[in-house]
């Protein structure tokens, strides 16, 4: 698959003036490819061009105006779109996106639509001779991709089990979505089918050897459910979430307690205020910060009594996040994904080679020898 084919129309950043938004612009602008910056403000769009110093096409488009999206996309190569939550704008972009034959990538992590990208919008897609590929920034790029060169080689599994430990400041936008994940009526890969996901809390304990030792875990109504059946098999996806990626210390053993109040009260009308009270904090961390932010996906593939570990590090989430996109929206819209419909990441990109380049966010990866 190469990376190096001419464009066959521009890249379009949909959400383009939003925190992960301006990050993914920001990497457009010094890769040389043909691009374009989209949102509902034009003078924000504006600000944005100014201060990447960048002469680009900028349109301001609401996402509740389906025409004027359609006219954006028409013609675009590949859409990257990271107006979120995406529960509550995403899905016009998607439409539009199928609608024109447009390869489509995003930034979710919320579950339940990237069920609706791949179950509902990947088929009309396929039909369309595009890719629909949801998911692919942090959440769930690295993990997915694990999964596969985990399990490569040791059949069909009974588990494909990740774990995540983080260290990082949510944008408002993370945490808007993030509330809407923990409500519950989510969905977990058991015995060969999605079926509703167990609500308690506690994940048990996962050891993360030399690269932190034993975590107490919690839920993650994590993507990887929906994308790795659709390239492993296997019986069963568990995904977790170490304590102290949500509080730090000591504080983490309150985790298990605090999160299922909140989970309750996101079924309420506390969900309305508590999303005011977001709405009022920072935008997100500046970028010394961001650059702290470190993280690490552990992988074990499950056979019997086998099994195989694979893991990922690496630091800057955000910044990871918008390089991993405009990776993805330069093969695609170079010709480079060949496949269509609904995929994941480990569809539409090879694993073995789709995580390399990235050296300036730290980011490496292993996988044990096959047991």
């Amino acid at each position: 698959m190469s990376e190096l084919l001419d464009q066959d129309g521009p890249i379009v950043v949909y959400g383009a003036t939003g925190y992960t938004g301006k990050l993914i612009a920001a990497e457009l602008a010094t890769s040389g490819l043909d691009f374009q910056l989209a949102g509902r403000n034009r003078q924000k769009l504006e600000d944005l061009a100014a201060h990447l110093a960048i002469d680009v096409p900028l349109h301001a488009v609401s996402v509740d105006d389906g025409k004027g999206l359609r006219n954006l996309l028409d013609g675009a190569a590949a859409v990257i779109a990271c107006a979120g939550p995406f529960y509550l704008h995403g899905e016009p972009v998607l439409a539009a996106a199928v609608g024109t034959g447009t390869h489509y990538l995003d930034t979710t992590g919320e579950q339940p639509f990237m069920k609706l990208a791949l179950d509902y919008y990947g088929p009309l897609a396929e039909k369309a001779g595009s890719a629909v590929i949801p998911g692919m920034g942090f959440d769930y790029v690295p993990g997915d991709i694990i999964a596969a060169l985990s399990a490569e080689g040791m059949g069909p599994l009974d588990a494909v089990r990740l774990a995540y430990s983080t260290n990082f400041q949510m944008t408002r936008g993370t945490m808007l979505s993030a509330l809407e994940m923990i409500k519950g009526g989510d969905l977990q890969f058991e015995g060969g089918e999605l079926v509703p996901a167990s609500q308690s809390v506690s994940r048990g304990k996962f050891d993360f050897g030399s690269l932190g030792g034993v975590k107490q875990m919690t839920r993650y109504p994590a993507g990887e459910h929906l994308t790795v059946p659709r390239h492993v098999d296997t019986s069963a996806v568990e995904t977790m979430l170490s304590a102290d990626s949500l509080a730090p210390g000591t504080l983490a053993k309150l985790t298990p307690l605090v999160v299922r109040p909140a989970a309750l009260a996101m079924r309420t009308p506390l969900k309305d205020l508590t999303g005011r009270i977001v709405n009022r904090l920072p935008e997100g961390a500046d970028a010394e910060s961001r650059a702290a932010s470190t993280f690490t996906v552990a992988c074990d593939a499950v056979l019997g009594d086998r099994t195989r570990r694979g893991t990922v590090v690496g630091r800057d989430i955000y910044g990871l996040t918008a390089a991993l996109l405009v990776k993805g929206a330069r093969i695609a819209a170079s010709g480079g994904v060949t496949a269509t419909g609904g995929l994941a990441p480990s569809q539409a990109f090879d694993p073995h080679t789709f995580l390399e380049g990235f050296e300036r966010f730290s980011l490496s990866w292993t996988v044990d020898p096959l047991p």
